[in-house]
């Protein structure tokens, strides 16, 4: 199918739907405006549906592409209404299964040999078939069970045609609606293209599968299957076939006598685990993907499958987020406009008093109900609405945390209604920060930190004496010239006093660590009455300097 088929076939989908009523006709430029207005599919009938299933009917109609991106528009209530978000939730990823002699075609092309000297055993019926690929079961020759995941054919030029009119839309929202500075609704097609591109690579699905294996080694909170390497490529992905059962069915769950609240406050610690310990979370955690071990039943264990989308957090989003929730915890809502401000997620002009009141109105009526009656993922939502009269600018960054937020609370709400979530949360949260801020945090900062400075300081005099000839030689007013010399030497003094005090610290550190080792103790006894004066004198100095 060609791009303008394919543009043909989305209009008359957008038509039978009458989706052009989502739009902000007022707001178009003219000659959209009278378009959209004289366009022939008027003389449809408007569907006796609301608009939530109105866009999820027309999503499904288009294929696999644009049911995910909808399923990725679900989570962003910043962007859509409740009504349609909560329509797109239910949205179904219908895609029938491509035949097996073609999967058994890719498999051989790309493991560069028949599935008969491969496998000792490869079942041709899938056990599932997605919108990207379909996993058949199988037995290696060393009679290891395993599931062999193969790309669809075809996919990649499919979702390069689609992707190409959604930039196309998003670039004209983003011109012509007044949200769209702010909303950047070509942005969040950029992180859906990156999204949906890592999932047609099976080598990078399979490495995020190893990281977060590592990252659980022997964890009784989560199993993750091992992947064979010798049989993965960018269009296969052999792994560990698991059993268990599927989360969503806690009927079986209760059946086999699993621990259900234990099962959902895991799953919470596994969360807060994988963003705040590792900066490394499994962004796709929706039912199909997660099933329990209740080979204990009081001691459950999840199982996850399914690991081509996974989100990082940068060290200071880490912290924010962290400084955010505690804050929450705590009803400090000016810490919380404060945070919002320093992070950059609001305009720098925003007014704190304002901001603060603001989410105090949002955040009150919350606080007054039972806390497991409180939605977690909801009330996030309902703080980025409120933001949003602020210009918060949307966090891409955050969009799958929020994503997967949503999902694991929810996933827990199902299996234990009683389900306090911000119990759960608030100690993990305290502790990481202690662990962050405390001796060991300062300490690991220090290690990790202290080659680069010891690096660079010798550079810092030349750099500042070359920015001050920079200046001096430069354009601005004598005035403003003295203010800015004055204040690069200040900073010089600093800086200097910086590197005294973090060498006076190294060598504490050093000190601390030698102490505890028996041959450093036996030389710092064997050491000369002068050898004490020498370093008295070097502290002394050292000290002197960082005043």
């Amino acid at each position: 199918m060609t791009r303008l088929q394919r543009l043909f076939r989305i209009a008359w989908v957008f038509c039978r739907y009458r989706l052009d009523t989502f739009l902000p006709l007022s707001e178009l430029p003219a000659p959209l405006k009278v378009f959209f207005l004289l366009a022939p599919w008027h003389l449809f009938p408007q569907p006796k549906l609301d608009r939530g299933d109105r866009l999820r009917l027309a999503l499904e109609e288009l294929g696999p592409v644009f049911v995910k991106f909808g399923q990725i528009l679900s989570t962003r209530r910043d962007l859509l209404p409740d009504d349609m978000a909560e329509s797109l939730k239910t949205l179904q990823d219908r895609v029938p299964p491509f035949p097996s002699d073609v999967a058994r075609g890719i498999i051989e092309t790309s493991l560069g040999a028949p599935v008969a000297d491969l496998f000792a055993e490869f079942s041709p019926d899938p056990m599932a078939s997605a919108s990207v690929a379909q996993v058949h079961a199988a037995t290696l020759r060393n009679g290891q069970k395993v599931v062999v995941k193969v790309l669809r054919p075809g996919i990649e030029k499919v979702i390069r045609q689609d992707l190409a009119l959604m930039y196309l839309m998003a670039g004209l929202l983003e011109k012509y609606w007044s949200e769209g500075k702010r909303l950047h609704p070509v942005e969040v097609v950029e992180d859906y293209d990156s999204t949906i591109h890592d999932e047609l690579d099976l080598q990078r699905e399979a490495a995020n599968a190893s990281q977060l294996r590592r990252n659980f080694e022997n964890s009784p909170l989560i199993y993750i299957p091992f992947i064979d390497w010798d049989y993965t490529r960018k269009t296969v992905l052999v792994m560990e076939r698991v059993h268990g059962i599927p989360i969503a069915d806690t009927a079986a769950l209760k059946a086999a006598g699993a621990d259900m609240k234990v099962l959902a406050e895991r799953g919470v610690e596994i969360f807060f685990t994988q963003v705040f310990r590792d900066s490394f979370f499994h962004a796709d955690m929706h039912p199909g993907n997660i099933f329990v071990d209740v080979s204990n039943p009081a001691d459950p264990r999840y199982i996850a499958i399914d690991f081509g989308i996974v989100g990082t957090l940068a060290p200071d989003d880490q912290s924010y987020l962290a400084r955010n929730l505690l804050a929450f915890f705590r009803r400090d809502y000016r810490q919380v406009a404060q945070l919002h401000i320093q992070s950059g997620w609001v305009p720098p002009d925003t007014r704190v008093n304002e901001f603060e009141a603001a989410i105090r109105t949002v955040c009150e009526p919350i606080f007054e109900k039972p806390l497991k009656d409180i939605s977690f993922g909801h009330f996030l939502l309902r703080l980025f609405q409120t933001a949003r009269r602020f210009n918060m600018e949307v966090q891409p960054q955050l969009v799958l945390l929020q994503k997967t937020l949503l999902n694991v609370e929810g996933l827990g709400r199902q299996l234990y209604p009683e389900l306090d979530l911000w119990s759960t949360a608030q100690p993990f949260l305290e502790a990481w920060m202690r662990r962050r801020i405390g001796p060991s945090g300062l300490i690991k900062s220090l290690q990790s930190h202290l080659p680069s400075w010891l690096e660079q300081s010798p550079e810092m005099p030349q750099l500042v004496h070359d920015a001050l000839l920079q200046l001096r030689h430069a354009g601005p007013t004598e005035q403003q010239n003295r203010a800015t010399l004055e204040l690069l030497r200040e900073q010089q003094v600093r800086t200097e006093r910086r590197w005294r005090r973090t060498a006076v610290a190294a060598l504490l550190v050093a000190g601390a660590l030698a102490g505890t080792q028996p041959e450093s103790r036996q030389w710092v006894e064997a050491l000369p009455a002068w050898g004490w004066a020498l370093f008295a004198i070097a502290g002394g100095l050292v000290l002197r300097g960082g005043r």
